[in-house]
């Protein structure tokens, strides 16, 4: 897909600033880097990653998801994701609601299982259109690789950060059992209007997101602020933020923050927007609960919550059950009422 020459990024709109993680820095062990990241996944839940050497994936990534949305709808069709939970395979715009009111959803995209990229060509989870499988091999699968190097990187230096034993983190994100995790190409249309969601207020259900946009439309809601600002998009910097199982497993340390998509500001709204991410998240049977018995740090910071803090740290269901549960009441088709989008909330509900 030839990348288009967009317009500046608008200098009047309200903006937040994201710490910028050197990647190359925190996978050779630099002490002050690894703060850094430590700094941003324990505030703001979001930051900017440099030197992660995805640049091509990412490219060739956006190439097949133009290709997968350029098939006609019947096809597209064929592989929908369906009402019944699972994430994986192609979602029509206006499947989902964005908000209480049941307001549809203004974008598409196609999702493909890391467990169907690693068992290729066997399939694992589900079937895809051609245009994923042509381009499993040269694409997807190194896409995949290096999302999961990255995320298992920084995973590996949470770990640590929390005193819990050498790979805890890791057996619960083991690519040995299937889970959530799936790579994700997303296109909005152009020309929306100002005020509509394309994707609404939400904390990410997994571990760790992996983000790369070529326009803005991301806006986070930092803690204790009432005003939604955007995040800038940098050339060359991937946009990197925790999700709610993480913030389970740490007992709240780590932060899973509130976001959304609007259209692009200013000048850019006149493009598609495309966006490709990576969602590490932890095998199927993980319970989500603090790590409490293994970690002093995770176990002092619960004994400071409140009884209700608690509560909401431990919701008592698999990795599976939480994941299904949000998809399934995202979907239009089984909205009875504003309380379909409330069995979708996660963490955002409690600002945990």
């Amino acid at each position: 897909m030839p990348v288009a020459a967009f317009p500046e990024f608008p200098t009047n709109v309200p903006t937040h600033p994201l710490l910028v993680v050197d990647y190359q820095l925190i996978k050779n062990g630099d002490e002050k880097e690894m703060n850094v990241l430590w700094k941003a996944a324990t505030s703001l839940g979001f930051w900017y990653l440099k030197n992660h050497g995805a640049e091509e994936d990412v490219e060739n990534m956006f190439d097949m998801g133009a290709e997968t949305m350029n098939l006609p709808m019947e096809e597209k069709m064929k592989y929908e994701q369906g009402d019944e939970g699972s994430s994986f395979g192609y979602k029509a715009a206006g499947a989902n609601a964005v908000d209480a009111s049941g307001e549809l959803d203004k974008i598409e995209f196609i999702n493909v299982a890391k467990d169907d990229a690693l068992a290729w060509p066997k399939q694992a989870r589900r079937a895809y259109p051609s245009t994923v499988n042509d381009r499993m091999e040269s694409t997807i699968i190194p896409f995949v690789k290096k999302s999961i190097e990255i995320n298992d990187t920084i995973m590996s230096i949470f770990n640590a950060k929390l005193g819990l034993p050498e790979g805890t983190l890791q057996k619960l994100h083991s690519l040995d059992e299937y889970s959530g995790s799936e790579a994700r190409t997303i296109k909005a249309p152009k020309n929306l209007p100002a005020e509509r969601q394309a994707l609404g207020a939400h904390t990410d259900f997994g571990s760790l997101s992996f983000l790369h946009n070529r326009l803005g439309g991301l806006q986070v809601l930092p803690p204790g602020i009432e005003e939604w600002q955007y995040v800038k998009p940098i050339p060359g910097h991937a946009i990197c933020n925790v999700g709610d199982a993480l913030a389970l497993l740490s007992g709240g340390i780590l932060h899973s923050n509130i976001h959304r998509v609007f259209p692009p500001p200013g000048a850019q709204a006149a493009f598609e927007r495309w966006s490709q991410v990576f969602f590490t998240r932890p095998g199927n049977s993980v319970v989500l609960r603090p790590l409490s018995e293994a970690s002093n740090m995770i176990s002092e910071a619960v004994g400071k919550l409140t009884d209700k803090q608690k509560e909401a740290l431990s919701p008592g269901v698999t990795s599976y059950d939480w994941f299904s549960r949000r998809i399934k009441n995202q979907r239009i088709k089984n909205r009875t009422g504003p309380e379909t989008w409330q069995a979708s909330r996660g963490t955002e509900q409690g600002r945990v």
